[in-house]
């Protein structure tokens, strides 16, 4: 027999709220990390003419990776301390892990990281197969060995 408590997996429509409460967060974090690195490049090269694009050179793949490491440690980060980013926690959701419902590691929270993008790909079947599995997973939970968990509300003080 099982001893861990059972949680309720959070529909579709609610995960995809959290995602949009997270995108305004990611917006933000993308702007600071864009603030930066163009003060960087401008401290090193100087500003440039009046009308004139800043220039990366061959920086600017570089500097594309550097943001999307930075979006994937937003997440990991989060996952891995709490369980939840600020959209889940609007919206009670928690990630834990497969297993004993702990917080996960880092090493899962990465690969979650790298296999959620392909979830969202063809209209989001990876999250679609929710449905079709019978522990309500979808692909990023299935393979990082973690999942999505509804969270009880707040009984009102």
């Amino acid at each position: 027999m099982n001893s861990t408590p059972q949680y309720a997996t959070p529909s579709l429509l609610r995960r995809f709220a959290a995602m949009v409460y997270d995108s305004l967060l990611l917006m933000a974090v993308s702007i600071l990390y864009g603030a930066v690195t163009t003060g960087i490049n401008v401290a090193i090269n100087g500003t440039p003419t009046m009308g004139a694009r800043i220039s990366w050179g061959m920086w600017g793949w570089i500097v594309f990776a550097g943001w999307i490491v930075t979006i994937g440690f937003f997440f990991c980060y989060f996952w891995h301390k709490s369980g939840q980013t600020l959209g889940m926690k609007t919206w009670r959701m928690k990630i834990v892990n497969d297993s004993d419902l702990n917080t996960p590691d880092y090493s899962k929270c990465i690969i979650r990281c790298v296999i959620a993008p392909f979830s969202l790909l063809l209209f989001g079947i990876g999250y679609w197969l929710l449905y079709a599995n019978p522990e309500r997973q979808t692909l990023h939970d299935k393979i990082s060995k973690t999942r999505t968990v509804l969270l009880e509300k707040d009984p009102k003080k």
